[in-house]
C-alpha cells in the first residue's frame, strides 16, 4: 500500500480527526497539528454531514489540507456526487464494500476493517491491495455500528509485518493514544468519539490534547 502524498514527515504519526461537522472545528484540527479531517456521509450516524456542509468546510480549510469522505454501503451515485461536489482527498469505506466497489471511482481510498479474533488481516491486505491504507477498527457490528463506537480491540491481533502501514482506530483517547503510538507504531491514528464532549460534538480541548499526546509520543520515539 503506497504512502498518500499528504504533508507529513516520515517520523510523525498521521493524525485524522473523524466526524467533523463544522469549519471552525476543522480549522482547529489543523491549527493544533492534525493532518486530516473526516466527514461522515452515513445518515444514521450522529456525526453525519450533508454534502453542502462538507463542501463549505473544505472551502475553509488551508490549501492542501487532507479531507476524507466516509461511506457505509452508499449508493454509487451518491459517492460520485460527494467526489464531484466536496472534492475530498480520500474516500474511506466502512461497510461491506468489495474491492471493486472501493476502486471503481478511480479515487484514492482507505478501507476500514472491523477487527475480531476471526479476522485474517493479511488476507485483507491482499484483498484490498488497491487501498492506500487499511484502517483497523473494533468490530461493533453486533451493536449495529460501523465505527465511532468508542470500543477498542486487541492490538495483538495485528501482524507485526503490517503494523507500520495501518491507520489505527477504535476506542482511542488522549489517555491511550500515546501507548498505541509507542507499542504499535502505526502509520496513522484515527479518532472520533474519543475527542467528543457529547455524542457527535467534538471538544476543542480534547482534540488538542489528543494531537499533542501523539506528537509527544513521536518525539519520545525519535529520541530512543
Amino acid at each position: 500500500m503506497p504512502l498518500p502524498d499528504v504533508s507529513m514527515s516520515a517520523s510523525n504519526t498521521f493524525i485524522k480527526i473523524c466526524g467533523v461537522r463544522d469549519a471552525a472545528m476543522a480549522q482547529h484540527v489543523f491549527a493544533s497539528g492534525g493532518d486530516a479531517v473526516g466527514f461522515v456521509f452515513h445518515a444514521p450516524s450522529p456525526r453525519a454531514v450533508s454534502i453542502d456542509t462538507a463542501r463549505d468546510i473544505v472551502a475553509a480549510l488551508p490549501d492542501g489540507a487532507c479531507s476524507v469522505a466516509l461511506f457505509v454501503d452508499a449508493a454509487a451515485g451518491f459517492v460520485r456526487e460527494v467526489i464531484r461536489e466536496v472534492r475530498p482527498t480520500l474516500l474511506q469505506f466502512h461497510g461491506d464494500e468489495s474491492p471493486d466497489d472501493c476502486a471503481k471511482y478511480g479515487h484514492r481510498f482507505w478501507r476500514a476493517i472491523r477487527v475480531s479474533a476471526k479476522t485474517d488481516l493479511l488476507e485483507c491486505v491482499a484483498r484490498y491491495r488497491d487501498a492506500e491504507r487499511l484502517l483497523l477498527d473494533a468490530d461493533a457490528s453486533a451493536r449495529g455500528l460501523h465505527g465511532g463506537s468508542g470500543q477498542g480491540f486487541d492490538w495483538s491481533l495485528i501482524p507485526p509485518t503490517m503494523r507500520q502501514s495501518i491507520v489505527l482506530s477504535g476506542g482511542l483517547t488522549s489517555d491511550s493514544v500515546g501507548h498505541a503510538v509507542t507499542q504499535i507504531a502505526p502509520w496513522g491514528v484515527d479518532v472520533s468519539s474519543g475527542v467528543e464532549q457529547e455524542k457527535g460534538i467534538k471538544s476543542r480541548a480534547l482534540v488538542a490534547q489528543f494531537i499533542a499526546q501523539v506528537r509527544q509520543s513521536d518525539a519520545a520515539s525519535q529520541r530512543q
